[in-house]
């Protein structure tokens, strides 16, 4: 992966939110991301039990941040240090051309915008920076929010697997 580098770690805005790397300070939020049955309703992943397990799994992340292995973003509100959720461009090909991307909010905070805020910020980062071919989005097809929100980034439907959509966004500036 020597054409990608996170060092230094990229900060991203909008107008009203900060995309900045984890810390253990946002523990407590990460617990809650990754305990919350709603959240992880439509995720296939191990329950954070304890706050041991939230620590572990930030430290898991830095350290692959660190490798250049994947970018993970905490979105916070500007001016406001607290985690209300997290976005990441993970599962990076080999080649450096395709990228899976990932996001999850607060149950406070969603249907706020804020992911549509967010989401074509990580998008032209991983276009114009990482020069990606294409950005993959892996969807339980009961998860309507988070497939309306794809489809309105541009995403198309590419494949249906038993439990799961796959959706893809190709770099308008890629030439096959």
């Amino acid at each position: 992966m020597s054409k990608i580098n996170f060092t230094p770690f990229p900060l991203l805005s909008t107008e009203r939110l900060t995309l900045r790397q984890l810390t253990l300070e946002d523990d407590n939020e990460i617990f809650r991301l990754r305990s919350d049955e709603k959240i992880n309703k439509f995720l296939d992943r191990i329950i954070a039990r304890t706050m041991d397990d939230a620590r572990e799994f930030i430290n898991k992340i830095n350290k692959s941040i660190s490798k250049n292995e994947l970018i993970y973003w905490a979105v916070t509100f500007k001016n406001h240090f607290k985690l209300i959720g997290t976005i990441c461009l993970w599962n990076i090909s080999d080649d450096c051309t395709s990228a899976e991307i990932g996001f999850e909010l607060l149950p406070d905070h969603q249907g706020k915008g804020v992911m549509q805020a967010v989401l074509p910020i990580v998008i032209k980062y991983g276009f114009e920076i990482m020069k990606l071919n294409f950005i993959e989005g892996e969807v339980d097809p009961n998860n309507l929010k988070s497939i309306k929100l794809m489809e309105k980034n541009g995403f198309i439907l590419q494949r249906r697997l038993k439990n799961t959509l796959i959706y893809s966004l190709q770099n308008p500036n890629s030439i096959f």
